[in-house]
């Protein structure tokens, strides 16, 4: 399904975080999975969804992918923990 949202990922052992904008949260995610998209996520084996918002305008994820981005570490830990205590891999919950 087609839906501008942000999300973030991260290894298995939540030491590295990764955000990210997209049209079509349940295909970059597979991508992200296996390894089919090149750079930072592939290099640091980042294939767990910890994290997504979804919006009704691209314009708005951006903006919202941005305010994040700019977040210490320790805000993105405490949002995540907030939506998902546990950091568990919440892919299976969006396919």
């Amino acid at each position: 399904m087609k839906q501008p949202a942000i999300y973030i990922i991260s290894n298995n052992y939540n030491t590295v975080l990764y955000i990210s904008v997209t049209s079509n949260l349940s295909q970059r995610i597979y991508q992200h999975k296996e390894k089919l998209v090149e750079g930072f996520s592939a290099k640091y084996n980042l294939t767990k969804l910890v994290y997504f918002e979804q919006f009704d305008e691209m314009e708005n994820a951006i903006l919202r992918e941005k305010e994040l981005k700019r977040w210490r570490r320790k805000y993105k830990n405490e949002l995540i923990g907030k939506f998902n205590p546990n950091w568990k891999d919440i892919y299976s919950e969006i396919i």
